[in-house]
């Protein structure tokens, strides 16, 4: 199986003061966020304590949606099926993940982790899950079975949630809010899903090319790729990551590649791995139309 972490890359140019040159020299900050290689490129004269700031607020995040962290509020919650008080943030972020769920007819749902650990625990030996296996793991899944409430989050003993489909563009939302709010603009974010805060330093916009090919011009605004075999359990890359809760099997590869935009990171990452799940163009564009501004960017059959 091969990991789905990527690099996390953020470039950011300091916001234009009038009648002043804002030119600076670029400060590149190398290190470790949601557990992969991470760049900052900032030209900003405070640069260097952004990056810390930034980074912070990244490990921050982490402890709160991390499944490799013991002690993330998410790992809680794994553990013991309740979380008294849940941050704010993972509140926000499963609010949003239910109106993606219901808006794909049940297609997306971060109660799936019962069934990827089936999968990994299968693949790490060389096979697939034996069919008793995924009936019981499947058993453990459905949205329904989840409460979110300020006081506390619950949902059936032996559930668990994953939000791989859906954090990384979150975190890369918030990280956009910091820059912002410390005065920066030309900023593009990529978790794995890009954000891009205003257009590029030179003008227009951030070109965000495809790997299918074709390119996606952001200013202010969000772009996430989905592809059911980007990532496999098995050798032959034909069982894909992105599991159906509906059926307890890998999404049917009738899509090679989906390209979502929107305002947020985290409905565009959301929307586009649902995509990967519904198996007609009319199903797909009626799951996004649900939202406001929203835009299916390319989609590609397999």
């Amino acid at each position: 199986m091969t990991s789905r972490r990527r690099f996390l890359t953020i470039t950011a140019a300091a916001l234009a003061c009038a009648g002043r040159s804002t030119a600076q020299p670029v400060h590149t900050w190398q290190g470790v966020a949601l557990g992969a290689r991470a760049t900052l490129r900032l030209a900003h004269p405070d640069a260097k304590a952004i990056s810390a700031r930034v980074a912070s607020e990244i490990s921050r995040l982490e402890d709160i949606f991390s499944l490799y962290r013991p002690d993330s509020a998410l790992s809680e919650l794994n553990r013991k099926a309740t979380l008294q008080t849940p941050p704010f943030e993972l509140l926000e972020c499963l609010s949003l993940a239910g109106a993606v769920h219901a808006a794909s007819g049940g297609a997306f749902d971060p109660t799936v982790q019962p069934l990827w650990a089936a999968y990994a625990e299968a693949s790490a030996q060389g096979a697939l899950p034996r069919a008793d296996t995924l009936h019981e793991a499947q058993a453990l899944t459905g949205w329904t079975h989840v409460t979110l409430d300020p006081a506390a989050i619950t949902m059936r003993r032996g559930m668990a949630l994953t939000l791989n489909g859906i954090a990384q563009g979150y975190i890369a939302d918030r990280v956009a809010d910091l820059l912002e709010a410390e005065g920066l603009t030309n900023i593009l974010i990529d978790t794995g899903e890009f954000r891009a805060v205003g257009g590029h330093p030179d003008g227009g916009a951030w070109p965000v090319k495809l790997a299918a090919g074709g390119e996606v011009p952001l200013t202010a605004r969000a772009l996430a790729t989905s592809a059911p075999l980007g990532t496999t359990f098995d050798v032959n890359a034909q069982v894909s990551h992105i599991l159906d809760p509906r059926t307890g099997r890998p999404a049917r590869p009738n899509w090679r590649e989906i390209s979502v935009s929107a305002q947020s990171a985290a409905l565009a990452d959301a929307l586009s791995t649902a995509a990967c799940l519904i198996e007609d163009r009319a199903s797909i564009d009626a799951c996004l139309a649900q939202f406001r501004r929203v835009k299916l960017e390319a989609i590609s059959a397999a």
